[in-house]
């Protein structure tokens, strides 16, 4: 058995574990470089990520569990003031203000304080990443100038005000109005029916002066559809809701108690012209409404995307806190001992059971390459919004692969946080190692921000119609088949089925592939032939429903809608495997290439073992074939158990950032304890005869 003891932060590759060597004549066992991995794991904004682990490491932010929800409102507000006075919030701020236009760096830093308390990471998130980005992206200079430097020195806490009780997912159908008045120069916002409340909205219960109101613009007897409003909502000193203004709060949720969530509702509120957040579409004092963006659907939409970045934060979040919780769980794993199954005198370490690995080192593969991918939609992120490409293209790609991603890591998180708590036994039942409490948090994330389903229902869409104009003429049959051309060697999927064409009709392809399902193109050509398939059957099942009815089109679309959601998924896990794949062609030293190499091949092959049945009943894996996935994995198991520990130190997250209890070595000591006792009792004969011992010698005397 391997004995791990709890270790001083280092550098360079761990010495392999003894059990792990391999046989005399043989190459050496490969190690993981820490301190490389490491770096590499930060990614593109690795000096503001260290920053931001520096502040959620101090104790002033960290979450007090027992507090009221009272108590933890209060305390999260005061963290806020934390971050402005320590110079975190204002990265994608415009320069001119005080910021630094650094907007991937924004959201790296951001997300980072999951670590710290979930409630400050979306109370931060509501005041400078939704309310804030809203009056920035969807106004002009002016009110930049008026609002932007109280709502980054948190003078204007303020909230988004899009959500009502009766519309979350359709935004388009929100039912609030913004009547314009000529003869006052104002806007009528109102609410007209209680399920037009603005609901579950961020700093609305207690803290928020203002308000981004999202609202039907109405002018001149015409609806121009949803456009965003500022709104004060109460007075500054009395806290006191403006005339007009009422609201109610929200109370205790399931989780991220730390936030004020409230319903807001308006009653014939006037506010100044000015306050119509008019980059995209404009009232001049008489009333005429004029926009850049002629189409209404694409205005509306394109509204919409400048707010991208809560999904793309959300995205990161959840991977910070999955790597959290399998820090915690691998390292207690290593430590904890239970049942003597190879030893008369010595119990199992946890992580040495299969099943245990399994539980672990799956859900270790997918936060990897959940990780990579996250990066890739930051670095997209970035290049939209920086204006370094920043197409009409560019803009839906990026909003399609943060549609695509946010579920799956959110859901992920979920699942891992879960595992790892049960992984734990009834020491991850305590709060104190914080597996409840974070999966509490983070429940929330699976439907806010998007709901996960809605989503992914939005990249199905997305496919269908890069489908339709890849394929108008090609024949189903044909395009079923496609897989991927070897010989292109380059990444695909990377948002729609834009690269398309760098498949070919090969129908023996992916079964000649199935042979060697540990292999890299082995694995991309079913993980692609799959999602190719559920896009093109889909395709040729709603071919020509824009020709019927609205209800008959409906219909159709209803009676596909699952398949097309799994294809959409399918999707989001390529895209994964994909940038998992890229990121191991950046990975200089072997040993490490190698041991990643195992979690890409682990990740890939519990795709492919998740979705067995699909890949039996479409032919892709002959039933043979399919019996060797589970042992391929298994395999794989026993390779990564000994970098185990590698791997998750190489997130880089210290005790004060974990603060789980059982991860601090505290199990190992007694562990050692207790195994001291028994062999001192042995060895000085004082140990008691076991029972079954005692039987066992009587039963040979009688014999003798």
């Amino acid at each position: 058995m391997t004995d791990v003891v709890d270790r001083p932060a280092r550098k360079g590759p761990r010495p392999v574990a003894t059990h792990a060597a391999n046989p005399v004549g043989e190459s050496p066992a490969p190690a993981v470089d820490v301190e490389a991995l490491g770096r590499q794991l930060l990614g593109n904004w690795a000096g503001v990520r260290l920053q931001a682990r520096d502040l959620a490491a101090r104790p002033e932010l960290h979450k007090t569990e027992g507090l009221t929800h009272t108590e933890h409102r209060a305390r999260v507000f005061n963290q806020l003031k934390y971050l402005v006075d320590n110079e975190a919030v204002h990265r994608a701020f415009p320069a001119a203000l005080g910021g630094s236009d650094d907007h991937g760096g924004n959201i790296a830093g951001f997300e980072e304080l999951v670590v710290a308390d979930p409630s400050l990471q979306i109370k931060a998130g509501v005041q400078w990443g939704l309310f804030g980005s809203a009056v920035m992206h969807l106004g002009t200079t002016e009110h930049h100038a008026k609002w932007l430097p109280g709502i980054m020195s948190l003078e204007i806490p303020g909230c988004f005000a899009m959500t009502e009780t009766g519309h979350g997912s359709d935004v388009a159908s929100i039912a609030t109005t913004a009547t314009y008045d000529p003869a006052t120069e104002e806007f009528i916002v109102h609410t007209p029916f209680r399920a037009a409340w603005k609901d579950y909205i961020g700093n609305a219960a207690t803290d928020g002066l203002g308000a981004v109101v999202f609202a039907q613009l109405v002018t001149r007897g015409v609806n121009h559809g949803v456009h965003a409003f500022f709104v004060d909502l109460r007075d500054p000193e009395s806290k006191d809701f403006l005339p007009g203004i009422g609201g109610e709060d929200d109370g205790i949720k399931g989780g991220l108690n730390g936030i004020d969530n409230g319903r807001l509702h308006f009653t014939n509120v006037r506010i100044p012209r000015t306050n119509l957040l008019n980059r995209y579409g404009n009232v001049d004092a008489d009333g005429t409404y004029t926009s850049p963006i002629a189409s209404p659907g694409r205005r509306f939409f394109t509204m919409l995307g400048t707010l991208v970045q809560g999904r793309v934060s959300l995205d990161g979040a959840a991977v910070a806190a999955s790597k959290v919780a399998l820090k915690a769980a691998i390292q207690y794993a290593t430590e904890r001992r239970q049942f003597n199954a190879s030893s008369h005198t010595e119990e199992e370490v946890l992580l040495d059971y299969q099943r245990h690995q399994r539980r672990l080192f799956t859900r270790l593969a997918t936060t990897y390459a959940a990780g990579f991918a996250h990066e890739q939609l930051l670095q997209k992120f970035d290049d939209v919004f920086s204006g370094a490409h920043d197409t009409d293209a560019d803009r839906q790609d990026l909003e399609t692969l943060a549609a695509a991603l946010k579920p799956l890591s959110t859901w992920h998180a979920l699942e891992t946080l879960q595992e790892c708590r049960e992984a734990c036994g009834g020491a991850g039942f305590l709060i104190e190692n914080r597996f409840a409490s974070l999966r509490a948090d983070l429940d929330v994330y699976a439907t806010f921000e998007g709901d996960n389903t809605v989503l992914l229902q939005l990249v199905a869409k997305r496919l269908l119609a890069d489908y339709a104009k890849e394929f108008r003429s090609v024949d189903f049959g044909v395009l079923a088949r496609y897989v991927v051309n070897q010989a292109a060697g380059a990444a695909v999927h990377r948002t729609g089925l834009r690269q398309v064409a760098q498949f070919v009709a090969d129908t023996g392809s992916v079964q000649r592939a199935a042979i060697a399902l540990r292999d890299e193109e082995g694995q991309r050509a079913l993980l692609t032939d799959r999602v190719q398939t559920m896009v093109a059957e889909a395709g040729a099942a709603l071919k020509g429903s824009k020709r019927l009815p609205q209800d008959k089109g409906a219909a159709l679309f209803n009676r596909h809608q699952n398949e097309l959601i799994d294809a959409a998924q399918a999707h989001a896990e390529l895209l994964q495997w994909e940038a998992f794949t890229e990121a191991l062609q950046q990975v200089a030293d072997p040993g490490t290439r190698k041991v990643l190499t195992w979690l890409r091949d682990l990740f890939g092959l519990s795709l492919i073992e998740k979705n067995l049945s699909w890949y039996l009943m479409n032919g892709r894996l002959s039933m043979q074939r399919a019996r060797t996935v589970g042992g391929y994995i298994n395999r794989l198991l026993e390779k990564i158990r000994p970098h185990a520990l590698d791997l998750v130190d190489a997130f880089g997250y210290g005790e004060e950032h974990v603060r789980a209890a059982i991860a601090t070595g505290a199990e190992k000591e007694r562990q050692d304890d207790a195994r001291a006792h028994f062999r001192s009792e042995r060895a000085n004969g004082q140990a008691p005869v076991d029972e079954k011992v005692l039987i066992a010698r009587t039963a040979a005397a009688r014999k003798g």
